[in-house]
């Protein structure tokens, strides 16, 4: 009995409509209020989240439905989201508050990296909820950081080679989208934070109503005077981590999600039971060098 390295989790049908409603959902969740009258009755996120949320939590439960169908893993694929989101729950409160040290976005890009988008969606989403869980951090922007996160997570593993591209060469690919997606995850949330400013005279505040193009060009305004510096801290820290424990960890990952049967791929060789007189066949299993 052989088995080939073990790869990322590829998407399916079921998996890629998951992921896609879940998305739409979620972008039309973050944009919304750019399009809303000035008259509206709601135009910021503070009213929304609890549907965001209730509309999210069955979503997920459909992606993780919808990976496994689509490639037959069982319960300890599960348990091992679990255990990544608990331990990247744990790690997030290392360094928030503290010039966007956040170490938790490095193992969210390894994660994705092995698990492939769809977990890697919802191992980003899950840590996120279990993050505002431990630290108190729940409010109306706990959906958006799932959504955000999730995203973030996904991307890692939508990345080119997952199952020949190693060494060096993938570290550097990883420490590059980590960077820069930690940009654009502290974007895309700022916009959910910067809604709220609405109504206000400064130049960078939300002015509901507003032409589209104008209001953009106060986001934009926005996030370079209240988040680029905090956003750096996450990238570099991104990087260096990954550059630095990177390779280790994903071999650990890799080696985990072997043994918790992410697509195994078996053959069985030889005659299905022995001859008369001769004894048993021994079964060996043999692993491929990563």
């Amino acid at each position: 009995m052989t088995t080939r390295p073990v790869r990322a989790v590829r998407l399916g049908p079921r998996s890629v409509t998951a992921l896609a409603l879940v998305s739409l959902i979620g972008l039309f969740a973050f944009c919304w209020p750019l399009f809303a009258d000035a008259g509206s009755a709601v135009t910021s996120h503070a009213g929304d989240a609890p549907w965001l949320f209730a509309a999210l939590l069955p979503l997920l439960v459909a992606v993780v439905v919808a990976t496994i169908a689509d490639c037959g893993m069982d319960a300890k694929a599960v348990a091992m989201l679990g255990v990544l989101a608990a331990v990247g729950a744990a790690l997030r409160p290392l360094g928030a508050g503290t010039a966007g040290l956040e170490p938790m976005f490095f193992l969210m890009v390894l994660s994705g990296r092995v698990l492939g988008p769809g977990f890697g969606f919802v191992l980003g989403a899950v840590t996120m909820f279990a993050s505002a869980l431990l630290t108190g951090g729940v409010g109306p922007w706990m959906p958006f950081q799932m959504l955000s996160m999730g995203w973030f997570t996904m991307g890692a593993g939508l990345l080119p080679g997952p199952g020949g591209l190693r060494g060096r060469g993938e570290l550097l690919m990883l420490s590059v989208y980590g960077f820069v997606a930690a940009f654009a995850y502290g974007t895309i949330m700022n916009l959910q934070g910067w809604v709220l400013l609405q109504g206000l005279s400064s130049g960078i505040s939300f002015q509901p109503g507003a032409p589209l193009h104008e209001n953009l060009v106060r986001f934009l305004a926005y996030v370079t005077a209240t988040s680029l510096g905090w956003d750096l801290g996450r990238a570099v820290l991104t990087v260096v981590l990954t550059l630095s424990i990177g390779g280790t960890l994903l071999k650990a990952l890799r080696r985990a999600t072997r043994r918790a049967n992410f697509e195994a791929q078996v053959t069985f060789e030889g005659p299905e039971r022995p001859s008369p007189g001769e004894p048993p066949h021994r079964t060996y299993v043999t692993y491929e060098p990563e």
